[in-house]
């Protein structure tokens, strides 16, 4: 589940953009806009829903596409995309306002487990099964990059909030950080 919110959650009132802005509140509202919060919710039935929990309690959209159980859904920054990861071994991107279907993003040989997005929305970072790290162009929806290196599977990634750095971590028990 993710909310559409979650970036501003996360970098607080530090704005990569503007990192002099220290109010928390109008980092919020830059990031927010004039839309309302929306909720994306993956499942093991293969689906996704998209909902405004502020206005009604009936999903605003059904996502079908995915042929295994999902593991991870996530907003981009801006709130306009939404990424799922899944056992698949693909990961899916979507309009975050309507839940339409964009594009599919394959290149992983085992599960997904675990997607992030950059800062500046251009970039989306996987985690596989497979021991690679995956990083795709959100324009072209291209792999950009592979990042081979963990010796078993990759449960963790994250983008250092600036967009420089990418973290993973999986069950080799090793944490990698990559300059982007």
């Amino acid at each position: 589940m993710a909310l559409s919110t979650d970036y501003i959650c996360r970098i607080g009132s530090w704005d990569p953009a503007n990192p002099g802005e220290t109010d928390a509140a109008k980092v919020y509202q830059k990031y927010k806009g004039q839309s309302e919060e929306r909720l994306v919710s993956g499942s093991d039935d293969f689906t996704l829903f998209l909902w405004n929990p502020s206005k009604q309690t009936k999903p605003l959209a059904r996502m079908t596409g995915h042929q295994q159980l999902i593991n991870q859904v996530c907003f981009s920054p801006n709130g306009r995309t939404i990424a799922s990861a899944s056992f698949d071994k693909s990961v899916k991107v979507w309009d975050g306002r309507t839940g339409k279907f964009i594009s599919t993003l394959r290149g992983h040989v085992k599960a997904v487990y675990q997607i992030c997005w950059s800062s500046d929305n251009k970039l989306l970072v996987s985690g596989s099964s497979d021991s690679t790290v995956k990083v795709w162009c959100m324009r072209t929806f291209a792999l950009l990059q592979d990042l081979p290196g963990h010796a078993d599977e990759v449960f963790t990634v994250d983008w250092s909030p600036d967009g420089s750095r990418v973290v993973s971590g999986g069950k080799d028990k090793v944490l990698k950080l990559w300059r982007s």
